[in-house]
């Protein structure tokens, strides 16, 4: 199984997942794509990149994403 998506860059960025042995399962194959896709953050970045958005809008709400977790660990505490 192998996906490209392009990036920032000119060239695509190849999630390829292969079978660890001869009889496993698609599934399990799926889900190994799909978390090797989380880890790269590929689609998120994909949805990013979807619309522009002002630099001053990404640094508003970074901070608010900033704020919110700090708030959060603070409240475990």
């Amino acid at each position: 199984m192998e996906s490209a998506v392009q990036m920032k860059s000119t060239h695509p960025i190849h999630v390829e997942v292969s079978p660890k042995y001869r009889d496993e399962p698609l599934e399990k194959m799926i889900k190994r794509f799909v978390k090797r896709m989380k880890k790269l953050k590929i689609l998120e970045t994909v949805r990013d990149r979807r619309y522009y958005e002002k630099p001053s809008t990404k640094r508003r709400k970074e901070a608010v994403r900033r704020k919110r977790l700090s708030q959060k660990n603070n409240s475990k505490r």
